[in-house]
Order: structure tokens, then sequence, then C-alpha cells
């Protein structure tokens, strides 16, 4: 069989900050790519603005590297499940993965995540050990965790023979011993494990054409652009090929331009043959996972399997008293047409219609995948309401099932106790629990996913922000019945519409937690705070300071309020209960009853707590 040994493609998997982004920032710099004068910004790979501001990646990124005689494709892949249908399209690019592990904190639930479907995909795997200088470091001891996961996940004997290298991705340093002294100035080890261990493409272009969308990307002049790899046959700029649709239709059209992709550009190339990653364009209503062959011998690859949707929530035009004042797209029109676009490109969501007049409920892979969604549509002038985020369930064999989720803790001894507890609270059932020293205690809990819907800031509270928390999907099993777990203090809710006022927010404030400041606009049944009790308290806030001409005995005081809680997008959805919704704006993050009216709220409350 002959072999392409020009080229190698791999995948950069791991869990969130362990280093891929910085990683692939090294491997330009001391490839033979890019020009000695030129800059490369700090994690260039994260181009989207809301991936450079949270530190986390988003969606995959393709890059390429020159190194000696090879070049190498590298793709960089999210860290974080919720987008874990970007890793899943990824593994059918490449033919190996390259596996980061932070040489202290080890393997946590996302490397699980990650490797699993690297390994089903059958890729080669190489391990690197990353951050060998950072204080704390257990190289050793974090290989022998990465060895029992491969185990554990089913790896086969030659997946068990992995290479391994350890290095410091922010120092550009990198060796074969795990000894941080014995660091090399270079990543040339890195680039040699590739080079000598993942397997070159089949050389197969004499065959007809197959290529696979596994990624979407849209160009202003061109359209849409359908990326992915290049399984067999060639391709050329004006031949006449056929798409093999998703419902099983067929589609001929002309290959307008092709690109490659040759350090953070995409250039315009002629042609390209088997084992090449490439984008495509020519033709606008293109899918990921559609098949592209010869006209004359048109043969569909395997469609991709890509893990369904766990949570969903209902995005509802804005109809609050305040709709329409900072945004630009405002019409539910608009805001179906944005949503169904998002479809088109992220392969994880999906968007129904539903009874309700201008609402969609909207299915995601987690809190965060959906979070990112309505981040990006607020900066693009969008304004919308979200309900409280929902499981989804699945008949398995007859039975009904929910989502359940493996939870991993990392928190100081002294917050042991009040974590097991509120997870037990949650319906968890603990797994595992050790202690990795230095007063650190790793604990492991199997949870349902509603469980879990709000617990971040519960937990950060209890841990005092020194807490970690991550937790990736597991399985799906039987629905745990007679539990509906929630937010367990009521809202404190304006009761008229106008400018808050300090004279009013101190009076207020003895009731609960504020969310607002002086001054600030609210409506009739906006959410102002949290209330202290269990049921929710209408409240005043609006009012004013009566003026006399009285003065009273004594000095003056300034009046002054505690500082309000300003809550993020996570932790307004977060809060959110049945009866409520998120009202987000480009400039804005709300909370708001459904039933704006205090009087008819009240009655629906009665009617509600007789039923």
């Amino acid at each position: 069989m002959q072999r392409r040994d020009d080229i190698r493609n791999i995948a950069i998997i791991a869990h969130v900050d362990h280093g891929k982004t910085t990683l692939v920032n090294q491997l330009l710099k001391q490839s033979d790519t890019l020009p000695e004068h030129i800059q490369i910004a700090d994690r260039a790979m994260d181009s989207n603005a809301i991936e450079r501001e949270r530190g986390i990646t988003i969606l995959s990124k393709n890059t390429a590297v020159k190194y000696k005689n090879t070049t190498i494709n590298i793709l960089d892949t999210p860290g974080h499940a919720d987008f874990g249908g970007e890793v899943e399209r990824i593994m059918h690019m490449v033919d190996g993965a390259l596996l980061l592990v932070d040489a202290y904190e080890g393997t946590m639930p996302q490397t699980r995540f990650v490797l699993k479907k690297a390994l089903e995909a059958g890729v080669k795997p190489i391990v690197v050990i990353n951050k060998i200088d950072r204080p704390g470091a257990r190289p050793a001891e974090v290989l022998d965790e990465v060895l029992e996961l491969f185990i554990e996940l089913g790896a086969s004997d030659d997946q068990l023979e992995f290479p391994v290298v350890y290095a410091s991705a922010l120092n550009g340093t990198s060796s074969y011993e795990d000894d941080p002294a014995k660091q090399e100035q270079t990543m040339a080890p890195v680039f040699e494990t590739i080079c000598k261990n993942i397997p070159a493409p089949v050389d197969n272009s004499d065959e007809s054409l197959q290529f696979q969308i596994t990624m979407l990307d849209w160009d202003d002049y061109v359209g849409r652009i359908g990326v992915g790899r290049i399984y067999r046959g060639k391709v050329k700029v004006g031949d006449n090929i056929t798409v093999m649709k998703i419902d099983g239709t067929k589609q001929n059209f002309r290959v307008t331009k092709l690109f490659g992709y040759f350090g953070l550009n995409r250039n315009e190339i002629q042609e390209a043959k088997a084992g090449d990653i490439i984008a495509i364009s020519g033709i606008n209503d293109i899918f990921v996972g559609e098949t592209i062959a010869s006209a004359e011998d048109a043969e569909a690859l395997p469609p991709l399997h890509i893990d369904p949707p766990t949570l969903q929530m209902n995005f509802v035009a804005n109809d609050s008293p305040f709709a329409g004042k900072e945004g630009t797209q405002v019409t539910p029109k608009k805001l179906e047409d944005r949503l169904i676009k998002q479809t088109r490109t992220d392969v994880s969501l999906k968007v129904e219609s539903t009874d309700q007049i201008n609402s969609w409920t909207v299915s995601g892979r987690g809190e965060l995948h959906l979070s990112i969604l309505v981040e990006e549509l607020r900066r693009e002038g969008f304004e919308m309401q979200l309900s409280r985020p929902k499981v989804i369930y699945r008949e398995i064999d007859g039975q009904m099932c929910e989502p359940f989720e493996a939870v991993q803790v990392d928190t100081p001894d002294q917050y042991v106790g009040s974590v097991i507890d509120s997870i037990s609270q949650r319906k968890g059932e603990m797994k595992n629990m050790e202690s990795t020293g230095n007063g650190q205690t790793r604990l492991e809990f199997l949870v349902p996913s509603r469980g879990l819907i709000g617990y971040n800031n519960e937990f950060m509270s209890q841990t005092a922000g020194y807490g970690i928390l991550n937790h990736t999907f597991e399985k799906y099993g039987p629905v745990i019945k007679n539990w509906a777990p929630g937010r367990r203090n009521g809202a404190l809710v304006s009761i008229n519409q106008g400018p808050s006022t300090t004279y009013s927010l101190q009076s207020v404030e003895e009731r609960g937690q504020l969310f607002i400041g002086a001054g600030v606009e609210v409506y009739e049944g906006m959410i102002v705070g949290q209330s202290s009790r269990e049921r929710d308290i209408a409240v005043n806030v609006t009012k004013g300071k009566n003026l006399t001409n009285t003065r009273a005995a004594g000095k003056d005081h300034a009046a002054a309020i505690k500082t309000p809680k300003t809550l993020t997008l996570e932790e307004a959805i977060e809060f959110l209960n049945d009866d409520e919704y998120c009202e987000v704006t480009p400039q804005s993050i709300r909370l708001r009853k459904k039933i704006l009216n205090t009087n008819e709220r009240k009655k629906a409350d009665k009617k509600r707590d007789k039923d």
C-alpha cells in the first residue's frame, strides 16, 4: 500500500486549559512555516473574540506546519465536553491524536471524553505531558494515570504502545525525559515523534474522488465553504463533481475554488489529492457529513455519528416593556433565521418551533454550549428571552431515561463535607474519594444532569472560590422520580416601573441579595434580587424619599446600599425557575417573571399551589 510520506494529519486533544492552543503556537514558531520576521500573537488559533476572552477553544481550527520535508496538518480541538461535536468530527479527518495532559492536574473529565472519541475512531495516539516545569508537577504519576485511562477506555494493544514526550509549551521546550532540568530549548522531540509514529495517509489518488465535509466556513466573496479531508482520488478547480446529500439525493456542481492551509493562512490552490485537508467552494447549501464524489462513480462515505443534545431551552422573541430599546435585530423572523443558520455549522445544535408564538426550542450539549450561542447573538444586536434549561429525556427499551454526568471535584479538605452533602441532595452518587496532597481532595460522582443546572454558583460559594468542578456526559439512566431540583430561594420582584432609588433599595436589601443598584430602569415583574425566603417577595424599588422643610436633629448621613451582585449570562440562566425568563439584549441581562402583572401572577401562583 503506497503512502504519502510528505504529509501527516493529527488532532490535538486535551482537557480545558491544559495548553493545546499554546502548544500549536510553539509548533508554528519553531517549524519551517513562517518567515522569521512574522510575530505570532498569543493563542493565535483562538481567533474568535469570545474564545480569547474566556481562554477556551470553541471551534475547531486547522493549520499546517512544515517540518523538514513533511507537512503536518494540525487540528486544534475544543477541550470542553459541550463542544464535543467538534471533537467527534475532527477524528474522522486525522490519522493520529496528540493527547496533552497537565503534569500537575493529570487526567480530568474532559481528558477522558476527548480520548474516548480518539480511541473509538481508531487513531494512533501520542501523549505529551505538558507544563513539566509547573510547581508540584508529578509527571511519573500522571503518566500512570494516563495509562490506566487508556486501559479503562478499552484501548487496543497498538494504541497502548503510545510514545511520550515531556514539554513546557509556554517556554517552547521539550524532551523525552521527565526531568524538568533536561528540557531542551526546542520542540523537535514533538515534531520527530509525530513524523515517526503517526501513519502517513494512503496515496490512492488514482481512484475515484471521495471527500467528506467535516466543518463549514464562510467567505463573503465565495459563500459557504466545506472543509474536510480527501479520502481518495483528487480534485481540481473546474471539475464537475457530485454532492451525496444526507437525505440520499445527489446534486452536481462545478468546483469554483479550492483552498489549502499553511501557517495561519488559507491559500487558494489549483488541485489536491488523497490525504490533503482542504476547503472547497461552489455550492451554497452543502452540510456537514455530506460526501463529495466523482460524478461518474459517486459513492457516499458513512455518515458522521454525533452524540445527540442533552439540554434544551426556549428562545423567545423579546416582549418585555424594554423590548427594542437596545438591539438592532429584534423581530421574531430575524431571530428564527439566525437560529436556523447556526444549525448549518453547529451539528450538535437543534432548533424546533413550539406551540407558543415566537418561541423556539433550542437543544444543545450543555449550559456552556447554549450560553456561548446566546453571547454570539447579543453581540450581533439580537434581543431575546430565555427559559430555564431542561434536560432531554429519552425512552430506552421501554423505560424513560435521563442523562447522567461524571463529575470530578478538586477542593481544599475543609470543604469536602459541604460539597458531598450538596451533591448528595442533588441525587449524586459518590464513586471515588482520594487525597491528592497539599490539603486537596479529589471527589468523583455520578450525578443526574438536571441536578447540575444552577449548581456552579452554589459550589463556588461552598468552596470560597477554591474548588474546581468538571463534568462530562456519561450515560442515560432511569429517571429519578419524585424529585424536582431548583432554586431554593424566591425572587425579589418589582411591582412598578421607573428608575430605582437608593432610598427604596435600602429597605429592600434587608429582604435578600440585590441584583441592581440605584438609578437602574426597572419594570413591573422584573426580578431585582434573590429573596432570603423560599417564596417570592413583591417590592417597590422606585419609591423616593418624601421631602419636607423639617430638618432632623443631628448629623445627616449619606444614604448607602451594599454592592449589588452583578450576574453573568451563565449565572442568570442558572438562577431561573420555570416561571421566569432571562431577557438578553446587547447591553443588558435582566431577569423577569413570565407573568409581569403582580395581581395576575398572584392568582396564577395560588392556582398552581392548589393543583
